[in-house]
Formats: structure tokens, sequence, C-alpha cells
């Protein structure tokens, strides 16, 4: 029987992001709602009800949630997969980015939000593509409310590499090519860091590959939870 899934999405990201790549019985958690990673945490596990053990996938923000899961939770966790994520706290500078998004947000100019970020977000090849619109619109659905609370979980985040020696689970750690939010250099850390960690990188891809390339993410998360 296949392990249970819970689906961590990144920030102003939901559902659509996993739709072409994971089983439909999936968990996607709700990570719109708090603003401390501990607190998303605990409301994902919590989505899982009583079901002893999953597997975790965890994208960008929710990487850092997956972390905490993983922490907190460990007898639960079955395997985790990080994708598109870091270990490290934000640096003075990721942090002086996202008080500048905050504050347009803030001021009533939160579509103009997405369209900054949408460079960092997928490769440069599909900037002009249904995709990016796709992109726009998710991120229209998460809403400013919750986008604020979600920079306040990840500007508070602790320094989780001094945890990755002892996850004791299947991992996988993937990142897109050009990742230009998480490069491939922050995967290699946690890949490193993380006992008998498999390492995958997708090609062409940046920030989401579980949406700009869903064959290639979805190949390898049925291999990693069926390993």
């Amino acid at each position: 029987m296949p392990t249970p899934l819970l689906l961590l999405p990144g920030l102003l990201c939901d559902a659509r992001l996993w739709r072409d790549v994971t089983p439909a019985d999936a968990v996607v958690a709700d990570l719109t709602r708090d603003d401390s990673i501990a607190a998303m945490a605990g409301r994902a596990v919590a989505a899982m009800g009583d079901t002893p053990r999953f597997a975790v996938c965890g994208l960008s923000m929710g990487g850092y949630v997956a972390l905490e899961v993983v922490r907190r939770f460990a007898p639960r966790v079955a395997r985790l997969a990080l994708l598109d994520t870091s270990a490290r706290p934000d640096t003075e500078e990721q942090t002086r980015r996202r008080r500048g998004l905050i504050a347009l947000a803030r001021q009533g100019r939160f579509r103009g939000v997405t369209p900054r970020l949408l460079p960092q977000l997928i490769h440069p090849s599909r900037l002009e593509t249904p995709l990016a619109e796709e992109v726009m619109e998710m991120a229209d659905r998460v809403g400013q409310p919750a986008f604020l609370r979600q920079q306040a979980a990840i500007m508070g985040r602790i320094d989780s590499r001094p945890h990755l020696a002892a996850i004791a689970v299947p991992t996988l750690v993937g990142v897109g090519e050009e990742d230009a939010l998480t490069p491939p250099h922050l995967a290699e850390e946690m890949a490193a860091a993380i006992p008998g960690a498999r390492l995958v990188t997708f090609a062409g891809c940046g920030h989401l590959p579980p949406m700009e390339d869903p064959p290639a993410v979805a190949d390898v998360l049925r291999a990693w939870l069926h390993a």
C-alpha cells in the first residue's frame, strides 16, 4: 500500500503547484493561516489526522515547514522530500528584500508583487507563456493577508543546518538547474549533510519544477515514494 503523502506548498502557492506530479489522494496542507513555521508544521500534521506514518514533500517555504515537521514529529515521518529550498535562515539582504515586498503589499500593490518575483520563480524561457499566468493567478488566490503571514514566518525561521544529520528517513533533495531563489549549491549542501540523501537536479527549470516540468518531477517523486 502506498505511503500517505503530505504536500507543503511554497510562498504564494496552493494545490495547483502539485496538481500534475503527485497522487490525487495526497493531502495538501494549508500554509496560509499562520505566521510562524512551527504553527504551519503543527497545522499540516493535524491535517493527516490519525495516519500513523506518512511521507512529507515541501517546496521552498514548504521545505522549511517539512524540516520543522521532521524535527517535531520524527516518528510519524516515513520519507522526506525537499524541493527548491534551503536549510539556512535568511541573510540580511534576503530579509531586506522581503520587507520591501511586504511594504508594497501593505500599500495596496499586492498585484505588483508577483510580476516582480516571476523572473525568480520560473525559467526565463517560460516568462511569456501561459504557465507564467498560472503562477500569477495562483498567487492571487493565496492573497495579500496570507502573503504577509507567510513572509513573517519565513523571516522568523531557524537555521536547520545543525539538525540535518539527525534525519534518518529516505530523503530526496531536488532543485531546478536555474533556480535563482534557492540555487543548486544550497540543495547540494543539504544532500551532503543528510545521511543517504539522493540529490536530483531538474534541467531547464527555475524555482517551480513541479509546474515547469511535471513529467520529470512526477517520475522522481514516484521513485522516492516507492523505493
